[in-house]
């Protein structure tokens, strides 16, 4: 459909007002996409933090259960990818490297999102993992599982002058966005499914309000990657806000 379709279709874009956060990132009529912004709780578009407990609602199977060996899925891998999903070994491999940037978010387990001064850090008990999400200045550890990630609060743009798309975050609508690179190679699949060092991710994280309960953080990632896979690999996951830390329990990955 097109841009003027859309456009002189008010009952079509409102529809799409409900359904825009669940595209994929930049998928939304004209980008709807804005520039970064400053730091600091003063500036967030809505309250990130918390914690937040996984809803396994995508994939089940895969994300309770490792995939047999060299199962991709439908994660878009290169025959080079393919060629090193194949060649995992379960009992020799670094089970850490499921846990980084790449599959973390994917884990059952929980998150605490807190500020430490203008940044955010998301924790995470599956594999006692930490990310630092910097505004501004790259935050991070170039070569480590969580890589170097910049934050910004991304404006949701109106499609058409007059109207507003509501359900995504607070203020007016947006995103928290963060992009990330410089990770050292890891798993997108607890299955050995391969991403490399020169693999990007690129998150949106909106918080959506649900009338009677509690509160649903979602994150739409995008990642690219010219070693491993053929094109973008999009994926969403889902967690639920806790009123409190019940069921915190950090585990260490194994690192051997």
């Amino acid at each position: 459909m097109s841009r003027w379709s859309l456009a002189t279709s008010g009952t079509i874009l409102l529809a799409l007002a409900g359904v825009l956060s669940a595209q994929p990132p930049g998928a939304g009529p004209g980008g709807g996409r804005g520039g970064p912004g400053r730091g600091g709780p003063a500036a967030a578009l809505f309250d990130p933090t918390g914690y937040w407990v996984a809803q396994i609602t995508e994939d089940w199977k895969e994300r309770i259960h490792p995939a047999a060996k060299g199962d991709v899925g439908s994660i878009p891998v290169s025959a080079a990818g393919r060629r090193e999903a194949a060649a995992w070994d379960p009992a020799s491999a670094n089970s850490c490297k499921a846990y980084g940037v790449g599959g973390i978010l994917r884990m059952p387990g929980r998150l605490h999102i807190t500020w430490e001064g203008n940044n955010l850090k998301i924790e995470s008990d599956a594999g006692a993992q930490t990310r630092m999400l910097s505004f501004g200045t790259p935050s991070g550890q170039a070569g480590s599982l969580q890589g170097v990630s910049v934050a910004s609060w991304d404006r949701l743009t109106p499609a058409l002058t007059g109207f507003t798309l509501g359900g995504r975050g607070g203020g007016g609508g947006g995103s928290l966005k963060v992009v990330t690179t410089q990770a050292s190679p890891g798993y997108l699949a607890r299955n050995g499914v391969p991403y490399g060092a020169k693999a990007t991710f690129t998150e949106y994280y909106d918080r959506q309000e649900i009338p009677g309960g509690p509160a649903l953080l979602v994150v739409s990632v995008e990642v690219t990657d010219p070693d491993y896979l053929n094109g973008p690999y999009w994926y969403s996951v889902h967690f639920k806000k806790q009123a409190d830390a019940a069921g915190w329990n950090p585990q260490p990955c194994d690192a051997r």
